[in-house]
């Protein structure tokens, strides 16, 4: 074929999918449950959403948190700058803790200045605040020593925990074949004590969300996980105030006042 018989075409060029919002999420590379959840909590027009992964270790111990640190910029320049991003994520509850959220952010932001960055813990106490909730239950997979740092990072932003629930499962792998039902069973054993206002399951590859209308309507209470509040954070930080229909009471409210970002 001769390429001169080739006809040039004229084009216009749009906004794109994220004609609304385009946000980043780095998901693990163990992770088998984010992007999935994500699709069906993020599911609104003009919103578009584009995935990096992160190596990490498939055994979670603190000293395999601790390395992500060093691999959050290569993981986040994978999403391209170009893009322009509202917010990025970065989707490991427990990574956040051990790295500090701080530091996540900044990592993330070596690549994306200046782009808002959000991760599970930090979402987590978001939503705490906009649910009202001080006194939750908490429920995690992870081994002693992993959900005790958490639960330190939750009181010391001034939350209460009524009761700690956990699978004891340091195995990410199984942790994402961790049935909803048995999720369920464990949050109404934790949330149904009359000293906790609310439950937060942690861990993004649980499978939660779509669990968390069932387990509100049982227990009467607002619980949220890893993945339903980060999504949440992620779209309330990208500027959406959309309601979410048969997600929870969470993606019914917006944040307050002192979560906002101030430009």
């Amino acid at each position: 074929m001769n390429q001169n018989s080739i006809i040039e075409l004229e084009f216009k060029t749009d906004s794109g999918l994220g004609s609304r919002a385009t946000i980043g999420i780095i998901v693990l590379r163990t992770d088998q449950t984010l992007e999935h959840e994500f699709a069906n909590l993020l599911n609104f027009d003009g919103v578009a959403l584009y995935y990096s992964r992160i190596r990490n270790e498939m055994e979670i111990t603190k000293e395999a948190l601790e390395d992500m640190e060093a691999e959050l910029p290569i993981a986040a320049a994978l999403l391209p700058t170009a893009f322009n991003f509202d917010v990025i994520g970065y989707g490991c509850t427990s990574g956040s803790a051990i790295i500090g959220e701080e530091k996540v952010e900044k990592a993330i932001q070596v690549i994306h200045p200046n782009v808002p960055a959000s991760n599970p813990m930090t979402a987590c106490k978001a939503a705490l605040r906009a649910l009202g909730l001080k006194q939750i239950a908490f429920l995690t997979p992870y081994d002693p020593s992993i959900t005790t740092a958490m639960c330190e990072n939750l009181l010391a932003a001034g939350f209460e925990i009524s009761i700690t629930g956990s699978f004891f499962e340091s195995d990410d792998f199984k942790v994402g074949l961790i049935s909803p039902q048995s999720i369920l069973e464990a949050i109404e054993k934790i949330g149904t004590r009359d000293d906790c206002d609310g439950v937060f399951v942690s861990c993004t590859n649980l499978r939660v969300a779509e669990i968390i209308e069932i387990a509100e309507s049982r227990l009467g209470k607002p619980v949220t996980s890893s993945n339903h509040a980060l999504a949440w954070h992620l779209l309330r930080l990208s500027g959406i105030q959309d309601c979410q229909e048969n997600c929870g009471s969470l993606f019914r409210r917006q944040l307050n006042v002192e979560d906002e970002i101030i430009n």
